[in-house]
């Protein structure tokens, strides 16, 4: 079966439909993949911060803004809102800051961030793997909905 590996960059996003494979790589920063099971349409965004301040900057960047875009280009191709589903993974510790730093919260409030707005959205939250102190690649496959996670030194898992 022929198939597009597409790699989502730091704060952007893509939309595509099987048997497309959406791969990103994470740290801090949180893979949000929302999938139509049905149609097989879905999308991956990877989000840096969880709140826009700056209207100047690319609304792909954060969570607020990039989750609601990538669900509407992805009901513009057909999705129904109600049969998507959505798997988020990232939001690690990367660094060991001072106590009530800003950076080392960063990993937690994309976490909390997400989770809100994919609840304010409607969309329902089928699994997750986040946190920890370790970065992940993930690859969202499009045919199934399945989510590879690699992280060095640690075992593959799937979501």
């Amino acid at each position: 079966m022929e198939f597009n590996l597409i790699n989502v960059g730091i704060a952007d996003f893509a939309i595509s439909n099987s048997p497309d494979i959406l791969r990103t790589i994470l740290g801090s920063c949180v893979g949000v993949c929302l999938y139509d099971p049905e149609l097989k349409i879905g999308g991956m965004c990877h989000i840096m911060l969880p709140t826009m301040k700056d209207t100047s900057k690319s609304m792909k960047k954060y969570a607020d803004s990039a989750i609601p875009m990538m669900l509407k280009e992805m009901e513009e191709r057909g999705a129904r809102r109600k049969a998507v589903l959505a798997k988020i993974t990232g939001g690690a510790t990367m660094f060991t800051l001072s106590e009530n730093s800003m950076m080392g919260e960063i990993g937690n409030n994309n976490i909390a961030r997400v989770r809100e707005v994919l609840k304010g959205l409607a969309i329902s939250l089928a699994a997750e793997d986040t946190g920890g102190n370790y970065g992940r690649t993930i690859d969202f496959y499009l045919e199934t909905g399945m989510v590879k996670i690699k992280s060095m030194g640690r075992q593959e898992r799937v979501i």
